[in-house]
């Protein structure tokens, strides 16, 4: 009984939800034949074929470079093994573009990824483009249109005709009625003159004649206010009064009040303030960073709280020569007409200035151009020269305020990208370009330098061509599979992987020459003569720095630039030519960014960039850059007694480290005296000729700079020597190998000395920041082990060999 009633119910649940049961079967068949499509499709696609008949798969095998699939920052050559692993190293071919990669970021997604990271793009253009700048402040009285009402003579206010502020008067309206003793006297004195005058009249007298004495006596009345009238209405009535009534000079409103009825006066005490508001000034805040496209004479719209909706405009009349160094802004004053008296002092208002841009951020106003404006008063705008209608001054043209006609020229239009698509890095910025042409997705990174920001546009400066594609959406996701790929991005502009800083724990370090593209080799000779050229170009731009004169420097960057233009990429091929399309892109930008250069400490900051550019360069190219240090895979055989001196000098190094970290003036002078004495002690006597050489011109060097942070009085001066000495250090790890060393880590800490960076050494890897100390004592994006053989010790001359040889060996690899 209970099977049948069971299978009742389960027949009733059927029959009651049939139609729910039979969607829910298609639904599910369905989804299980999308599945199943999308599984087997990718397996059933044909290979393509090229014209020849070849697949491109085949063509794609070819590999550009060998890497690690666990450690992609590892890239060779040719086949081999992991020095961090130890894996088998695998190729890399410019996958699905059907040929091969020109640049080190360029990176290839499929249509799904694409569509997953929602890559949106757009062409870059040449257009007009529009700055749009906010502005916020207030109403003020126009300072020209203020009367002050003071009294002339002194005495006791007995009577105030207007009792409180605000009242609205007129030209001539009686304000002040004011008692005077002094001026009781005057008036009988002018009668009594005017009496006696009277009297001589036709009368012949050898003593002056009283109507001389008339005239002084009416012009002392005159200045202390009183009218031709008040005058007349006294001589004709021969009766003086002891009282003077002052009258308004001009008509507006009552804004001071700054005495009480019954006060006594002093000549020249303020008694009224009166404002014409038929005219106010809108005082305005600009931002530095939008001064660059205000100019004298702009129309601004503004809106009050008070009138939503409605608009009010004026013309731009002064821009404050002085930066208010708290608010970081500017005052800007706009004239503007107020004749229905709505604007209000002390209204707070929001202004904006449409300014329409042009090629090099140039300002166009098609209102100004071809006319006449005057130099103290905006709103006069003429079609011809003349004179100001206000205040009379000679107008001047509309150029002369640094605005330009506009062309029909495309040239004239600047070259802009949306803001979205520029990953901003300072004055350059990074964006990804889609290239044409390819079976699949790819992009390719680019650094460019960036005019001024223009509203929702940014004006481009160097980089870019019209018509090319930049990414707008999903750069920031695209840049991030670049950098995890160990390329070039925005978070590593070297490559090498990881971003950001390292702060030492438990992250390993890594190996000599880990995070470095490999030193190609086989370099046309004739390709290395041309970037001796650059190279010599560079020595003059860094002489013109050193004689800190922006004028040479200008005409040197500008020859450097053209240098670099001359040297021909078409003598390099594969990663070669790819490693130069880096590097020479770089070098491009900063002879862009060098001709803007203003400030002297513009060009400081843009030259040390240029020099790690150019130490690249040397690096990857085997340039001489004059000094003869030997290069990184230079290796000089010398005595095992010589080692055991440069113990001694990476003893007294290392304490110096470690008392800058620990921000120790004590001790650190103390490191200091102790390399100097271990310098000194050094015998280079058993040294060979091309090694005595070599450590001849680092010792000098090493004196120079010891001597320098001797004599220096604070821990900011002995760190910028420490920089030097670590630099020097460096060269004799390298030269004389590390067997007088030991251990040795190189790191480097970007932040440095305002962003230009700067490495040191340590004999572990736990980062202890020696420019920092301890505010930033973990500061730093570099650990590289660069030496782990033994230091020597007196019982051995010490011969590298096992492990450490490894690592020697990968030193000259990479």
């Amino acid at each position: 009984m209970s099977n049948l009633s069971n299978s009742g119910r389960g027949k009733k649940f059927f029959v009651k939800y049939k139609k729910q049961l039979v969607i829910g079967q298609l639904v599910l068949v369905f989804c299980l034949g999308i599945f199943f499509h999308w599984i087997f499709s990718d397996s059933s696609k044909k290979i393509p074929v090229n014209e020849t008949g070849a697949s491109v798969q085949h063509e794609m095998e070819k590999p550009m470079f060998w890497t690690c699939s666990m450690h992609p920052n590892i890239q060779r050559q040719g086949p081999g093994k992991c020095p961090i692993c130890g894996m088998d190293l695998i190729p890399v071919a410019s996958a699905a573009t059907g040929k091969e990669m020109s640049g080190m970021r360029q990176i290839v997604i499929s249509d799904a990824a694409r569509a997953m990271m929602k890559i949106q793009t757009t062409p870059v253009e040449r257009r007009y483009v529009t700055a749009e700048v906010r502005m916020v402040g207030k109403v003020d009285y126009d300072e020209t249109r203020l009367g002050y009402i003071t009294a002339w003579i002194s005495g006791r206010l007995d009577r105030l005709y207007v009792d409180y502020t605000g009242v609205a008067v007129k030209k001539g309206d009686h304000m002040v009625y004011i008692y005077s003793p002094e001026l009781y006297s005057t008036q009988d004195e002018l009668i009594q003159v005017l009496k006696r005058t009277r009297k001589q009249e036709g009368v012949t007298s050898v003593f002056p004649d009283v109507a001389d004495l008339l005239e002084p006596v009416r012009e002392r009345l005159r200045l202390w206010g009183m009218t031709k009238e008040q005058i007349q209405e006294i001589e004709e009535s021969e009766k003086p009064s002891d009282h003077l009534t002052v009258y308004s000079p001009m008509s507006g409103i009552v804004i001071q009040k700054n005495r009480q009825e019954g006060d006594y006066v002093n000549t020249g005490d303020r008694i009224y303030t009166v404002a014409d508001l038929n005219q106010v000034w809108v005082m305005l805040d600009a931002y530095e960073s939008d001064l660059v496209w205000l100019r004298y004479g702009q129309e601004i719209i503004f809106t009050t709280e008070a009138y939503p909706g409605e608009e009010f405009v004026g013309r731009i009349a002064f821009i404050d020569p002085v930066l208010n160094d708290k608010t970081r802004t500017v005052k800007v004053r706009v004239n503007v007409p107020n004749l229905s008296g709505k604007l209000k002092p002390e209204m707070f208002v929001h202004g904006i200035v449409r300014t329409q841009i042009s090629t090099g951020g140039r300002v166009i106003d098609p209102h100004l151009v071809g006319k006449w404006i005057s130099p103290m008063h905006p709103e006069i705008v003429k079609d011809s020269p003349g004179e100001c209608d206000v205040c009379g001054m000679p107008l001047v043209r509309a150029e002369s305020l640094g605005y330009i006609a506009v062309d029909s020229d495309d040239e004239s239009k600047p070259l802009v990208i949306p803001v979205s698509a520029a990953l901003v890095t300072g004055t350059r910025a990074i964006v990804y370009v889609e290239l044409s042409g390819a079976d699949q997705p790819t992009f390719e990174g680019r650094e460019i330098v960036l005019g001024p920001r223009a509203g929702d546009y940014y004006l481009v400066r160097s980089g870019l061509k019209e018509g090319e594609i930049v990414v707008t959406n999903g750069n920031f996701k695209i840049d991030s599979a670049v950098q995890i790929q160990a390329k070039p991005s925005m978070m590593t502009p070297e490559g090498g992987g990881g971003g950001g800083h390292h702060h030492g724990g438990g992250e390993k370090p890594t190996k000599a020459g880990q995070g470095e593209m490999m030193t190609p080799s086989g370099v046309p000779s004739e390709f290395q003569a041309q970037l001796q050229t650059l190279e010599s170009a560079y020595k003059e731009v860094a002489k013109a720095v050193k004689l800190e004169d922006i004028d040479l420097f200008r005409e040197e960057i500008h020859a450097f630039g053209k240098a670099l233009s001359r040297v021909d990429e078409t003598l390099l091929s594969g990663y070669l030519q790819m490693l130069w399309n880096e590097l020479s892109m770089l070098l491009n930008n900063d002879v862009v960014e060098g001709r803007y250069a203003k400030k002297f400490t513009e060009i400081e900051h843009l030259f040390n960039v240029l020099t790690k550019n150019m130490r690249r360069v040397r690096d990857k190219f085997g340039v001489s850059d004059d000094v003869q240090k030997p290069r990184q895979s230079q290796h000089l055989e010398v005595p095992a007694d010589f080692h055991l001196q440069l113990v001694k000098l990476w003893d007294a190094y290392l304490s110096l480290q470690k008392a800058l970290s620990g921000d120790d003036f004590s001790l650190a002078r103390q490191a200091i005296t102790l390399f100097q004495t271990s310098l000194s002690s050094v015998d280079a006597k058993p040294l060979a000729e091309d090694a005595h050489e070599v450590w001849k011109k680092e010792y000098t060097n090493l004196v120079q700079i010891v001597t320098s942070m001797k004599e220096a009085d604070e821990l900011k001066l002995i760190r910028e020597g420490f920089s030097l000495l670590s630099d020097e250090l460096m060269v004799l790890v390298k030269t004389f190998g590390p067997a007088g060393f030991g251990t040795v880590y190189h790191l480097h800490c970007p932040m440095v000395f305002d962003g230009r960076g700067a490495i040191w050494l340590q004999e572990d890897k736990q980062v202890r920041n020696p420019y920092f100390g301890q505010a930033m004592l973990k500061c730093a994006d570099r650990v590289e082990l660069i030496s782990s053989l033994s230091a020597p010790d007196a019982h051995a001359g010490t011969q590298p060999g096992g492990k450490a040889e490894e690592h020697k060996e990968e030193h000259h690899h990479e």
